[in-house]
């Protein structure tokens, strides 16, 4: 599990190819301190395992499911990347619960300046994201933790702040480029609860959670 707060930004030294599948060679510093083989590593947001460590860099494997469903597949040589370590049992939660498993890809549409924040309009390219997507909620573009400001019809923005823009590789990022998108776990959960079981029963109490059964226990 990670928090979306990035501890580094990251250079791909090398990758190799085979049909869907990759094995990605990652420059660092500040993760290379007590990382080890087998430990799991966001890389723009995907959750991967360190396979092999050497001076100042490590390797992750990237199977074809991550391949398909994730932007990593335009990775190239000296493309940035933010890295995250796994959360430490016992520090400071300081973003919200980011779980590696990228949902989606976006494209940004635009990116304008507000004062002393950056704003990033952004619309998935699966418009079934909306409906974890909500104003004042969380949400993970490319691993960072953000929140989300506006939603529209086809589009959602957030705003970032300079320390975060200038510590993460939002920073070269345009118009027209992709990102990867998690949205928040908590309404994952919710919205497979209310609708467990209702494709083979056709029946929304078959989860024993409805609307009905959340408004008598006082939740709506």
């Amino acid at each position: 599990m990670f928090t979306g707060l990035i501890e580094e930004v990251g250079v791909l030294r090398s990758v190799s190819t085979g049909g869907e599948m990759m094995v990605l060679s990652i420059t660092a510093s500040v993760i290379m301190g007590d990382l080890k083989i087998g430990d799991s590593v966001s890389v723009n947001g995907v959750c991967l395992t360190a396979t092999s460590l050497g001076e100042r860099y490590f390797n992750v494997d990237v199977m074809p499911q991550t391949y398909r469903n994730s932007n990593l597949k335009e990775l190239r040589i000296g493309s940035k990347m933010n890295l995250e370590r796994a959360m430490a049992a016992g520090g400071r939660f300081g973003g919200h619960i980011v779980q590696g498993h990228v949902d989606g890809t976006g494209t940004i549409k635009s990116v304008k300046r507000d004062q002393n924040a950056v704003v990033y309009e952004i619309t998935p390219d699966h418009p079934s994201l909306f409906k974890f997507i909500i104003p004042k909620g969380s949400i993970t573009i490319d691993g960072i933790s953000l929140t989300v400001v506006n939603v529209g019809n086809s589009i959602f923005s957030v705003s970032i702040i300079p320390h975060t823009l200038g510590e993460t590789v939002l920073v070269h990022k345009r118009a027209g480029d992709s990102i990867n998108i998690e949205c928040d776990v908590l309404g994952k959960y919710v919205d497979h609860l209310l609708h467990y079981g209702s494709a083979t029963h056709n029946d929304e109490s078959s989860s024993g959670i409805s609307r009905d059964f959340l408004a008598a226990n006082g939740f709506v």
